[in-house]
């Protein structure tokens, strides 16, 4: 079979903490050739190595260190460009890259609520990229955007697809306590995390109630319904470097017993899965059920951070059942989602 040849990628917001991580994870991709790195004024013309200060590991690869930043403008030399910008900046350059015939992947939140941009994670709503078609139409660009979702909602919605699938959701109760990482750098100041926790999160609550119905919802004639599920969240910064941890309680839609709802997270997969995707994980959601697990420390890198590991699954003497989920923000909660959302387009012929 031959091997079809690999598609030209840009990184917009290159030296930020989630577009590090975009440097790293697509090196030596079997899809995806970096043959291009852009960031703000003040890093374009530099070498990379000298613009970027590496936060993830000894230092950028090889393929990256040397390469010109260049500014978040079309003219590009690549096809489709996988954008780690901050959403204050994120709207407007990624409508000029879509317009100028680029295919974004967006990590940031300006898109994600556009109801005719599609919000993604490859296990739970493939269907909705059907909509980028619409996108197109209507925008009149020859590009398009496609959104994953906020770093704690991925996690939440990867575990209860499972479940939607399986019994139907009614109600979701949230609480997370989320890693440093999760405000990029430098973050929040130490003084305000050592020996605390800080009880807010600006605008988090709100994305993980918004685009989770998005995310379980449907694309019925052209337009996004939401899931009608009640869902409520409440969001913590802790001083955990990486890896957002969540406390879950659920009503099922119809009575199950504790081996078959252990049974519909441990057996889940999905498309990604069936087509062996270069990022996928083997399991997307990891039951565990040792009594402390899962840990920040010993589980965000569970499938090469890909995964929700999911334990204390437990029933809930208020809804149906609790449990605690994890994941790594950075990773699948950020570039890993937008790379694994490319990989899905690129297998099924999309790109």
């Amino acid at each position: 079979m031959t091997r079809k040849p690999k598609i030209k990628a840009g990184i917009l917001g290159a030296t930020g903490t989630v577009g590090q991580r975009f440097v790293q994870m697509l090196e030596n991709h079997p899809y995806f050739e970096v043959t291009a790195l852009a960031a703000s004024d003040r890093s374009a013309g530099r070498p990379y190595v000298e613009a970027v200060r590496w936060k993830i590991g000894e230092g950028p690869p090889a393929y990256a260190r040397d390469m010109l930043v260049q500014e978040c403008r079309p003219g590009l030399d690549c096809e489709i460009v996988f954008s780690g910008l901050p959403s204050d900046v994120a709207g407007p350059t990624e409508e000029e890259f879509a317009r100028a015939g680029y295919k974004v992947f967006s990590n940031a939140s300006s898109h994600r609520m556009d109801p005719d941009v599609p919000l993604v994670i490859p296990e739970v709503n493939p269907d909705h990229l059907a909509m980028v078609e619409q996108q197109r139409r209507m925008r009149k660009w020859s590009g398009f955007i496609v959104t994953n979702p906020n770093c704690s909602t991925i996690h939440l919605v990867l575990a209860l697809k499972p479940l939607q699938d399986a019994f139907g959701l009614r109600k979701v109760m949230v609480t997370t306590l989320q890693a440093v990482s999760g405000a990029g750098y430098p973050g929040e100041s130490a003084m305000d995390l050592i020996d605390n926790v800080v009880p807010f999160i600006a605008k988090e609550e709100a994305k993980i109630e918004s685009e989770s119905r998005k995310l379980l919802g449907s694309l019925r004639d052209g337009r996004f319904v939401d899931a009608d599920i009640v869902l409520s969240a409440a969001c913590n910064r802790v001083a955990t470097q990486d890896g957002h941890m969540e406390c879950v309680s659920v009503e099922l839609g119809r009575p199950a017993s504790l081996e078959e709802v252990a049974a519909a997270l441990r057996e889940f997969r999905a498309r990604p899965q069936e087509l062996e995707l270069p990022t996928a994980p083997c399991r997307p959601v990891v039951l565990r059920t040792e009594p402390d697990r899962p840990q920040p420390r010993l589980d965000r890198l569970a499938e090469r951070g890909m995964a929700t590991v999911v334990g204390r699954l437990r029933p809930c003497p208020i809804l149906h059942y609790k449990f605690v989920a994890l994941g790594h923000n950075t990773i699948r909660g950020a570039a890993g989602a937008s790379i694994l959302n490319a990989e899905l387009m690129y297998a099924e012929g999309m790109l």
